[in-house]
């Protein structure tokens, strides 16, 4: 290459990351209103509880969202998180979960059966080895090395409605209800760092060896703590179709509000989605905030709410959507 060309193109290298850098306008930090925890649907209340107080107790941002999410992968009763999850189509729960702090380290796990709290050993995969995600029987055999026990998940409830569904055995999630409430957290503390963790059983009546976004960071969980995290609940094709939730931070960092920015990447996800045979039982929602504790949640179809916990709320908000 001669001189001259080598110059032109280190000038126009330059042109080029000035205008991108323009198109990236930073929000202002200046009026911070938090610390401030969120979580999707109607159990985010009480795992917000749980989050809140290993916050105010010194525990930090990290330990605060794996405690707080592990309060739904401990109920029974929670039929697409953890213990009592909704089996696949052979009868098996299989967990996905990941967590990430506000150096961007984070640990995932994929495809695990058999250990109830995904969360907490997709923590170990951060802290304890030099990948970010395990999946099936590794993912298996290294919660058993830390320590954590093996146990059957399939609970009665769970064997029933499987049992149940397999004398039609069609597969159209009911949106809104036993395919759609992951537990995704999003937690902001005084310091203005943001953590997040998101933890499933997944959709019910996959196909055995299925995995969905919750365990993809990028697509179930994402944050920059420069800028905003973000976290998916829903059809988890769609969100890893359009790496969701990386997508709502990067809007945000343009300088949208998470409202604004949640409604793009929905409006995105609608527009690739409306020809698709899912479309009929579509159901994809985030929630999101940013550096000055700023929060929202925007789906696709109504019926999307999350739970709000900070100095003075402890509540549910139903989320803006885009269809009645």
């Amino acid at each position: 290459m001669s001189r001259r060309r080598f110059i032109k193109n280190t000038i126009l290298g330059s042109m080029a990351s000035g205008v991108l850098g323009q198109s990236f306008k930073k929000p202002s930090f200046q009026n911070f209103s938090g610390p401030r925890i969120i979580s999707t649907w109607n159990h985010g209340f009480e795992a917000n509880k749980v989050a809140w107080k290993n916050l105010s107790s010194g525990n930090g941002g990290l330990t605060a969202v794996e405690l707080g999410v592990r309060v739904s992968e401990d109920d029974p009763n929670e039929t697409s998180v953890g213990l009592g999850g909704l089996p696949d189509r052979t009868g098996k729960v299989t967990l996905d979960a990941c967590i990430m702090d506000k150096n961007n380290d984070c640990g995932s796990v994929s495809f695990l059966q058999n250990i109830k709290n995904p969360i907490s050993v997709a923590r170990m995969v951060m802290e304890k080895t030099p990948h970010i995600m395990l999946s099936g029987k590794g993912a298996y055999d290294f919660a058993i090395e830390q320590g954590f026990k093996s146990q059957n998940l399939l609970t009665k409830k769970s064997k029933e409605a499987w049992e149940k569904w397999k004398k039609s055995s069609d597969y159209k999630p009911v949106i809104n209800i036993e395919n759609h409430d992951t537990i995704s957290m999003l937690l902001i503390d005084e310091n203005q760092d943001l953590f997040g963790a998101c933890t499933t059983s997944g959709a019910a009546w996959k196909i055995h060896g299925r995995v969905g976004d919750s365990p993809i960071i990028g697509a179930g969980l994402f944050l920059d703590n420069d800028i905003g995290a973000a976290a998916a609940t829903g059809l988890g094709e769609a969100v890893i179709r359009t790496s969701g939730s990386a997508m709502v931070v990067e809007v945000m960092r343009q300088g949208a509000s998470p409202l604004e920015a949640c409604k793009e990447i929905v409006n995105r996800i609608s527009k690739i989605h409306k020809n698709r045979p899912e479309w009929e039982y579509l159901q994809v929602g985030f929630i999101a905030v940013n550096k000055q504790g700023e929060h929202a949640g925007y789906s696709l179809k109504k019926g999307f709410n999350y739970a709000l916990h900070d100095t003075k709320n402890q509540k549910m908000i139903d989320a803006k959507y885009e269809i009645e």
